[in-house]
C-alpha cells in the first residue's frame, strides 16, 4: 500500500497532476507560437521583405513586440486580480490564436504587408502580456505549496523549451513558405492552447476565482519590497544589452557569416538549449540568488562579446548556449525567491509589474540596437553588449554585500527543486 505513493510522488508533476499538465501544455504552445513569430517575422525583415534599412525595421518590430508587456501592465493587473483565471488565459490564446489564423489565410491570397505584420504582432504581444503574468500567479491554485518550486522549475524551462522549438522553426519556416506559413503555425498552436487551458479545472485557493479584495496599486506593491524593486531595476537595464541579441543575432548571420535561415535556427536552438539546461541546473548552484546572478551577469558579458573578438559560427553558437545558461539560472534562482517573499494578494500585480519593468527596455533596445545595426558592424555590437553589462553585474554584487532581503531564515538560499525530482 505505500508503495504506490511513493511511486505516484516521483512522477513528474506535469503527469502526476492533470490540470498543471493541461496549463504546462498550452505555456508550452503559445510561447513557442509567440516566439515562433517574432523570430520568424525578424528574419523574413532582415532576409527578404527589409530594404536599406534592415537593422532599423527589424529593431522597430521588436520594439512594437515589446510595448504591450509595459503599457498594458496596469490593465493587466486588474484583470488577473479580478476575473478567473482560467477565463484569463484561454481568453488570451483564443483571441491571438484567431489574429494569426487570420493573418495566414490573407497571406495566401497575396504578399502581406509589412504594417501588417506590425500589427499581427502588436496583438499577439499584447495577448501575451496578459498570459504570462496570469499563468505565474496561477501556479498556487493548480499545485500544492510544496510543488511550488517544481511547479517554477516546470514553468520556467517550458519558456526554454518554446523559445528553443519556436527559434528553430521560425526562421526555417520563413525560408520554405514565407510568413504566411508561420502565421498559420502559430494561429494553430494558439487555439489548441485555448481548449487545453478551456477544459482544465482550477482550484479555489488563489485569487481570481471569485470576489476578491481590492488590490494594492503597482506603485505601493513595489514600494513595499525595496529590495526586490531594486532587483528589477539591475535586471531591466541588463535587459539592454541582453535583449539586443534578438536583433544583432539575425544581423550577425547576414552581415558576417553570410549565412540563411538555417543558420539563425541554429543559433536560437543553441540559446534555447542553453537556458533549458540553466533552468534545470540552477537550483543545484550553491550561494544566495544575488551572487548567483552577479556572477552570471559577468560571465554572460563575456560571452555575448565573444563573436564580435573571434568571427565564426562556432564562436556565436558558444555565446549563444552559454548566455542562455545564464538567463535560466537567473530565471530559476530569482522567480522562486520572488514567489516566496511577495505576499500573496500582491502576486497579481507584482508579476504584472515584473513583466512591465523587465520589458520596459526591451523596445529602447530593439530600437537603438537596430538603428546602429545600420551604421554599425554586427561584430561591434556584439562587443557593446557584452561591455554594457559589466557595470549592472558589479551593480548587482554591490546591492547583495548590503541587503539580506529574507532575515535570520535566508529562504532565498532554498534552490528550486529541478523539473521532475519534486516528492
Amino acid at each position: 500500500m505505500s508503495a504506490a505513493p511513493a511511486h505516484t510522488r516521483r512522477l513528474p508533476l506535469v503527469v502526476r497532476n492533470p490540470s498543471f499538465g493541461r496549463v504546462w501544455g498550452g505555456q508550452l504552445l503559445t510561447q513557442a507560437a509567440s516566439r515562433m513569430f517574432q523570430v520568424g517575422a525578424v528574419w523574413w525583415l532582415v532576409g527578404s521583405a527589409g530594404g536599406d534599412h534592415r537593422g532599423l525595421d527589424s529593431g522597430l518590430f521588436l520594439m512594437v513586440s515589446t510595448v504591450p508587456a509595459v503599457a498594458l501592465a496596469p490593465v493587466v493587473a486588474r484583470i488577473v486580480a479580478r476575473h478567473a483565471h482560467r477565463t484569463v488565459l484561454a481568453s488570451a490564446a483564443a483571441v491571438a490564436g484567431t489574429v494569426a489564423v487570420t493573418a495566414g489565410v490573407l497571406a495566401c491570397t497575396g504578399a502581406l504587408p509589412i504594417a501588417a505584420a506590425y500589427a499581427v504582432g502588436l496583438v499577439l504581444a499584447a495577448c501575451q502580456a496578459v498570459f504570462d503574468p496570469c499563468l505565474t500567479t496561477s501556479v498556487p491554485e493548480l499545485v500544492e505549496d510544496t510543488d511550488i518550486e517544481s511547479a517554477t522549475g516546470f514553468e520556467l524551462s517550458t519558456q526554454s523549451v518554446a523559445g528553443l522549438c519556436g527559434g528553430l522553426l521560425g526562421p526555417l519556416v520563413v525560408d520554405a513558405g514565407a510568413l504566411s506559413g508561420v502565421t498559420a503555425a502559430c494561429g494553430a498552436a494558439y487555439l489548441l492552447a485555448a481548449l487545453l487551458i478551456g477544459s482544465t479545472r482550477f482550484g479555489h485557493r488563489g485569487a481570481g476565482n471569485g470576489p476578491a479584495p481590492e488590490p494594492r496599486t503597482l506603485r505601493r506593491v513595489l514600494t513595499g519590497l525595496p529590495f526586490i524593486r531594486r532587483v528589477l531595476i539591475c535586471f531591466a537595464a541588463a535587459n539592454v544589452f541582453t535583449t539586443a541579441v534578438y536583433v544583432v543575432m539575425p544581423l550577425y548571420t547576414q552581415e558576417v557569416l553570410h549565412a540563411t535561415g538555417s543558420t539563425v535556427a541554429s543559433l536560437e536552438t543553441a540559446l534555447g538549449a542553453g537556458t533549458l539546461l540553466g533552468s534545470f541546473t540552477g537550483g543545484r548552484l550553491p550561494g544566495r540568488p544575488v551572487t548567483v546572478g552577479s556572477l552570471c551577469l559577468t560571465l554572460m558579458a563575456a560571452a555575448l562579446a565573444l563573436p564580435g573578438l573571434l568571427a565564426g559560427h562556432a564562436a556565436a553558437l558558444a555565446s549563444m548556449a552559454v548566455a542562455g545558461w545564464c538567463v535560466g539560472v537567473i530565471g530559476v534562482r530569482f522567480v522562486a525567491l520572488f514567489q516566496r517573499l511577495v505576499p500573496a494578494d500582491d502576486k497579481p500585480a507584482f508579476f504584472a509589474v515584473m513583466q512591465a519593468v523587465l520589458g520596459a527596455t526591451f523596445p529602447v533596445s530593439s530600437l537603438v540596437f537596430g538603428a546602429l545595426g545600420d551604421h554599425l558592424t554586427a561584430g561591434t555590437l556584439c562587443l557593446a553588449q557584452g561591455a554594457g553589462l559589466v557595470p549592472v553585474a558589479l551593480a548587482l554584487w554591490w546591492l547583495g554585500s548590503r541587503a539580506d532581503p529574507a532575515g535570520p531564515h535566508r529562504p532565498d538560499t532554498a534552490a528550486p527543486v529541478p523539473v521532475g525530482e519534486a516528492s
